[in-house]
Parts: structure tokens; sequence; C-alpha cells
């Protein structure tokens, strides 16, 4: 179906399930929904809307604007298709700080938000050298792999499933899986890819975030994989500010924690949905507000 925007742009969207509403933010940027396996396997336990973002996938084609503020409104509006008062959110990798970005703008828009392999929000700069380092490094485990994806040019889907490939802890299935992140294929936005992670660099760490986080009055789980090749550090900043929030860990997973830990992801995520303890099969904790802890 069409979700239209407050400026004219047309982004593609789809529900499934039943239950209360759980919304899907995607990551990249410049990336389309690949959620299709989270959608089956949380729609016994919420209506699943799953969107592509502006300018990538299946939605319309456009100039931008690409801005983090402009990508809260896109959200608002698939709110506001659905003829949601309040949803939950769960946002992966880029698609988690798209969410928190939504949840720090309308608090009261959110019942629960589910942070995904994100980043946190510290500067980038501490983390993102290791992330490199760590990435060539999982690549580089299979050096004909390595070679290849230096050959191809960037865009190419054969390229993108190599480097996607570093994304999976389980490194004999690593490619079956990347490969199945590019079906089907839509091609990659660079140019919104660019833009948002300059304002990235540009606005994390700034006290303003870290306060408006510590003011978040939504629950709030995290969860990681603890082999993604993203230092899990940089998520712990995030952890600290907020009041509402309990983090999973899942010890054998990577980048995408329901690709290679299905059964504990979905139990996680379902026990959020009901605001529930995510259970032990990952490795939990929990901080909650003082003016929380009596509820």
């Amino acid at each position: 179906m069409t979700v239209l925007t407050d400026d004219g742009v047309r982004l593609w969207a789809a529900a499934r399930g039943r239950g209360e509403p759980l919304v899907l933010c995607h990551g990249g940027p410049g990336l389309w929904d690949m959620s299709g396996d989270v959608a089956g396997m949380l729609g016994d336990a919420a209506t699943v809307i799953r969107w592509d973002q502006r300018g990538c996938g299946r939605s319309e084609r456009c100039d931008g604007p690409w801005t983090a503020e402009r990508f809260a409104a896109d959200l608002d509006a698939v709110r506001r298709h659905f003829g949601l008062e309040r949803m939950a959110l769960l946002g992966h990798s880029w698609g988690a700080q798209l969410a928190l970005d939504y949840a720090l703008a309308h608090p009261e828009r959110v019942s629960t938000l589910v942070y995904v392999a994100g980043t946190g929000i510290d500067p980038v700069s501490p983390w993102h050298g290791r992330y490199q380092e760590n990435f060539l490094a999982r690549l580089t485990e299979v050096p004909e792999r390595a070679a290849r994806w230096r050959d191809l040019p960037n865009g190419d889907p054969e390229q993108a499933i190599l480097r996607w490939s570093a994304d999976f802890a389980d490194r004999e299935r690593a490619l079956e899986l990347a490969e199945r992140m590019a079906d089907p294929w839509f091609g990659i936005n660079f140019a919104c890819n660019k833009a948002l992670n300059a304002e990235t660099r540009n606005t994390w760490g700034t006290p303003g975030l870290y306060a408006a986080c510590r003011r978040l009055d939504v629950p709030v789980l995290i969860v990681d994989g603890a082999r993604d090749i993203r230092p899990r550090s940089a998520v712990d900043s995030l952890e600290r500010a907020l009041p509402r929030v309990r983090r999973v860990v899942f010890p054998d997973a990577g980048h995408l924690p329901w690709a290679e830990e299905p059964d504990a992801f979905r139990a996680a995520v379902v026990a959020a949905l009901q605001h529930e303890s995510p259970g032990r099969r990952g490795v939990t904790r929990s901080a909650v507000s003082d003016s929380r802890k009596s509820e």
C-alpha cells in the first residue's frame, strides 16, 4: 500500500499479523526494508507494519530532503496512515537511530522502543575505526571474498552481499544469509546514505542529546549481538542515559540477531511488547529510574 507524506512523497508500506501495532524501521541509511522474517516471527503477537524510507526500496524516488527530522516526519505519516494513536517501534541499525529520534520527539506516541544493533549516542569517531578494522578482519577470513569485494564497484549487488556477509557471526552461513538480505534487490541510495551519515557525525554526542535521552519516559529494550563488528560499547552511552531501559545481548549473534538467534530474539521482543522481563536466553541487565522502581 502507499503512504503519502505531507510533502507529497509516496512511501511503500505493508502490514500483517494481529494485536497491538509494531512499526519497523529498517537500516541503512539508503537501504530498504529487509525484515520480512521479523514480521513473520512476530505476526501472532503484533500487527507488524513495514515501510521503505523515502527514496529507497519500493518507495518513490525523490531528491530528499535527507535529514533525520524529515525521516521522523515520514514515520509519523506512516502512523497516521494506519490510524495509530500510539505504536511500538522496532528499529534496526540506522533504523534504531531513527526510532530513537522519533521517540524523543513524540514520546506520547510510542508505547515501547526496541533498539536493535544501533550505535548509541556518543560521537561516531571513537568506535568507527574499530568497526572498520573488525569488518576487514572478518571479510579477510576468506581471502578470495575480500579480493572479489575490492574488485567490484560500489552499488553492485555482489559487492553488497560480500560486505553484508561480515555482519554475521555464523561464518558458514554468512554468505547465504547476506544473499537473503539482497533478495529482492532495489539498489542503494548513496546520496541518502552520505547525507544522513554526515548529519549523525555532526549531531551525535551533544549535551542536548544526552539530556533528551535522560528525560525519555518510554520503556526501551536494547538488543545486541555480542559478535556484531560494530563495537557494542558504543551503545553503553545510550543505556546509561535512558531511565527505563533493559538490554539483552545474544552471545552468538552478529548485526542481525533475529537471523542467528530467532527464538531468543522473538522471545525478547514479545516480552518487551508485553512489558515483561525479556527472559534469560541472552545476557540481560536492566536499569529503571528511581521514580519507576515502585511500579
